[in-house]
């Protein structure tokens, strides 16, 4: 160490980031790579930004003004991080620290050129890179200017960019700190920036190259378009060489200016292939330094790569672990589940053991690993058939996987292929007792469970949930369960084909579904009509609703003291000891349940008040029904008088007569899930609750942080690694800038599929039909249900529908989301109800306004943004 407030480059490593930043720690971690030549220089510490910051107590006020002001107030965040930048250059630089700042540079040439770059606490660290949100000055020439640049560094820790971006990744002010590298400047003949894994695939394998001429300001700028390279296995596998008619050079008495580029060398290649080649070597070895891929400058100064800074590349979705060196194609279970948001790591877990088949996590998501099964042509089949079915972008992302050279390899004499994905058809009668000998199983296994879990506490109540997780399993393993879910499923895919041979009428079952029996998650929907019934009448409880908050829980205790409050609160007590489990992401016990939040269902409540007139929930159920019955008949009359009718009659007549037995009760067993993961969720609170008395725990949620096996230690140990729950809370924020893809490969490569049809109009945006209608209407973008704010006739736009969303469908015109299957909860239930929808509509929230008209095709598949 030169100084208390000024380090040698040399002299750092990547776990000073508290002393001199995330850039200047890595830079000090590359210096110490063997083949890495980072420019010499030093860092001003953190030390020196804080003296300077307490130099003006005047920032103490600005900062409090500053962490109280709303994210989206950008003329308030202009206005006062201006003014905290105007005061840090307006602070003089104490005679010690500038003595110590010009003795380092007589080290490296007092009058020599140097890159004055800030270097920020929470900057370049795995979980936010911050990359641009503070200021670097090149070509920076003697000691004053030197000094008056660190200042300006220093002060830029509060650019509007830089304010904004904390603020919006819930990063304190106060909390993080300016260090300043200062190096010595060198004036490459090309510069760019080198991805040591694919920044648009994810592919860890492959590397991508962008350069251009002089220094890489101008491809950081957007000055000029970059040549850019890939390579795999240290070979170029593609090149795009750009026309770079500017580049940037330094200026002999500091600074830099933008040149023009001769026109006969503006096509020729900034790097030569084998330049490419050694700069990826020279890349690799620093991925495997830091231990993730990494997004690195580089300059070539005489056939000689120097590298100036390196950061993890925080925008890759993470790799499920495995235990091998093989290829593995991963398959999203959040897209499956209708949730794709990340889940805490105790929701991970417990999904994880009471799931039937092994799940990997990754990015705060489950994932499958389908290698096996696409590896033998046997189980193949079936396996692309089945998620064909359910959603085609799974399907054409396998599919493409598959067209990789020898990426999965082919096994046809790999032994019996197994069971069949998704379990055998069976041959079961069309029975409605069936239905309801399953659902009182399930409510019999439920029962035991509360009654016995009452009495478990402390290490006791982990080994019993453990053995709740299997009567867990038993239950949604149960084979009649599998055979009614899919007599119902295979019944509905008969219809379709056979009724668009025969009738060419496409997703003609979708109507011969409306109103199917012994559908739980429709009726949660009709039952929350009958709940703004029991209100509608009452317009002091309406009024009161309206200014309920959706923090406010306590206000079903305040409903009572109002003119027909009891009877309200009543009628929202009794949904929810029917539904009160039920959430959206509820695949996620950490989620707070509507028993837990019951204010987030008022807004729907209000929409149904004030949409529809009393007695809708019955009067909905009955013309589904009778609407179904109309359908059956047409299809059997119409079918009659086709040659071979009489028999083609019969065979739908049986169809149609299994899929009203059969159909409702798929969506039975994910309330059965939903209904124990509430049992068990109350009992490992009131776990956390007596750690939280015993002073083991600072908060009861702290263990939604701990997997399962996690928080049994806890219990056992009465320790909590305090430091691991804080960096599990980083990385669960992360994870929300992240988007899942719907298949991953073990090289990090991102799948998303695509649809590969020509039959929609330009401009449409193309999905999955899974409930058949054509509508108009005001497209209604809603990411939160707890903000819905629906008028009959609207179309919900929205990432996902899991089963909690159900109660809106009844309130809308049709619905369309990002995610979704053939036979997935939105999709049933958009079909009960008579809702067109069109799901698996890729970034459907981002191109649909919301207040835009559309036109909905839930027949063909796509949607039309209307003038």
């Amino acid at each position: 160490m030169i100084e208390q407030y000024v380090w040698d480059l040399q002299e750092v490593d990547e776990t000073q980031v508290a002393v001199v930043g995330g850039k200047g720690a890595q830079l000090g971690g590359l210096s110490a790579i063997e083949g890495v030549r980072v420019p010499g220089g030093f860092c001003v510490t953190t030390d020196a930004f804080r003296r300077i910051m307490a130099a003006a107590p005047s920032i103490d006020e600005l900062l409090d003004q500053l962490s109280r002001t709303n994210p989206d107030d950008r003329e308030a965040i202009r206005t006062l991080s201006a003014r905290i930048r105007r005061t840090i250059e307006g602070i003089a630089i104490p005679g010690d620290l500038a003595a110590a700042i010009t003795r380092a540079l007589a080290r490296f040439g007092e009058e020599a050129a140097y890159a004055v770059r800030s270097s920020a606490t929470a900057e370049d660290l795995p979980t936010a890179s911050f990359a641009g949100q503070q200021d670097t000055y090149l070509n920076v020439v003697g000691p004053t200017a030197v000094l008056q640049h660190i200042s300006r560094c220093w002060a830029s820790l509060f650019t509007e960019r830089a304010v904004t971006y904390r603020q919006r990744n819930g990063i304190d002010h106060r909390t993080v700190h300016m260090a300043v590298v200062v190096q010595r400047m060198v004036f490459p003949h090309a510069a760019g920036i080198l991805f040591t894994a694919d920044p648009v695939t994810g592919n860890r394998k492959v590397a991508t190259v962008d350069a251009g001429f002089g220094l890489g300001e101008a491809l950081v700028s957007g000055l000029v378009n970059p040549d850019v390279f890939k390579v795999r296995q240290g070979e170029v596998i593609a090149r795009t060489i750009a026309a770079k008619q500017r580049a940037v050079h330094a200026l002999p008495a500091g600074g830099t200016q933008e040149v023009a580029i001769d026109a006969q060398r503006q096509g020729q290649p900034a790097l030569t292939d084998a330049q490419v080649v050694r700069l990826v070597q020279l890349g690799r070895r620093i991925e495997a330094h830091f231990g993730r891929p990494q997004d690195i400058e580089w300059c070539l100064v005489d056939d000689d790569f120097r590298i100036v800074q390196s950061r993890p590349i925080t925008t890759l979705f993470p790799i499920p672990e495995a235990d091998d060196q093989e290829n593995h194609v991963y398959v999203s279970v959040g897209h499956q589940q209708m949730m794709t948001d990340p889940m805490k790591p105790l929701g991970l877990s417990v999904w994880q053991l009471t799931a039937m088949a092994p799940m990997l996590t990754a990015g705060g998501r489950l994932f499958v690993d389908v290698t096996r099964r696409l590896a033998s042509p046997a189980s193949r089949a079936g396996l692309l058939d089945l998620v064909g079915r359910g959603d085609p972008l799974v399907r054409d992302a396998l599919e493409t996987v598959l067209d990789h050279d020898d990426f999965v390899p082919s096994l046809p004499d790999a032994g019996p292929a197994g069971p069949p994905v998704g379990g055998a058809s069976a041959p079961i009668e069309t029975d409605p007792a069936i239905v309801t000998e399953l659902i009182e199983r399930s409510q019999a296994s439920i029962a035991a469970l509360e009654r016995d879990i009452r009495t478990k506490t402390g290490p006791a109540l982990f080994d019993f949930l453990l053995k709740a997780f299997e009567e867990h399993k038993r239950v949604l393993s149960d084979p009649l369960s599998m055979q009614v879910i899919m007599a119902g499923m295979e019944a509905t895919w008969w219809l379709n084909d056979k009724l668009q041979e025969w009738l060419d009428e496409k997703n003609a079952a979708d109507t011969l579904t409306l109103s199917a029996p012994d559908n739980v998650t429709s009726e949660m929907g009709l039952a929350l009509l009958d709940v703004a019934d029991v209100i509608r009448p009452h317009p002091e409880v309406v009024a009161f609703l309206q200014d309920v908050g959706v923090e406010d829980d306590g206000f079903l205790e305040e409903l009572a003291k109002l003119a027909g409050g009891t009877e309200a609160r009543d009628a929202i007590e009794a949904y929810l000891d029917r539904y009160g489990m039920r959430c959206v992401g509820e695949i996620d016990i950490t989620r707070p349940r509507w028993r837990e939040r019951p204010a987030t269902l008022v807004p729907v409540i209000l929409d149904n008040v004030r949409n529809f007139e009393p007695g809708a929930a019955e009067r909905h159920f009955e013309e589904g029904r009778q609407k179904a019955r109309k359908k059956e008949q047409d299809v059997l009359s119409r079918l009659r008088v086709l040659p071979d009718g009489d028999r083609k009659a019969d065979e739908a007549k049986r169809m149609i007569d299994r899929v009203r037995t059969f159909i409702g009760y798929r969506e039975y067993p994910k309330y059965g899930i939903v209904s124990r993961y509430f049992v068990y969720k109350q009992a490992l609170l009131a776990e956390a609750e007596r750690l939280v008395r015993t002073g083991v725990l600072p908060e009861k949620e702290d263990i939604f942080y701990l997997t399962f096996q996690e928080f049994h230690d806890v219990v056992r140990s009465h320790q909590v690694d305090d430091q691991l729950i804080q960096r599990r809370k980083d990385a669960f924020r992360s994870y929300h800038a992240l988007t899942p893809p719907r298949v991953l490969t073990s090289d990090g490569e991102a799948v998303t599929g695509a649809y590969r049809r020509d039959d929609v109009p330009a401009g449409a945006l193309i999905g999955l039909p899974v409930s058949a209608g054509t509508v108009e209407g005001r497209a209604r973008v809603i990411l939160d249900m707890a903000e819905a704010d629906l008028e009959a006739g609207d179309i919900l736009v929205t990432a996902f529908t899991d089963p909690s969303w159900s109660p809106l469908f009844v309130g809308i015109a049709g619905l369309v989301t990002e995610v979704g299957g053939l036979m997935t909860h939105g999709a049933v239930i958009a079909r009960e109800y008579g809702l067109p929808a069109v799901v698996g509509v890729d970034q459907a929230t981002r191109l649909i306004r919301d207040g835009q008209r559309i036109r909905l095709h839930g027949t063909d598949g796509y949607i039309e943004i209307l003038p």
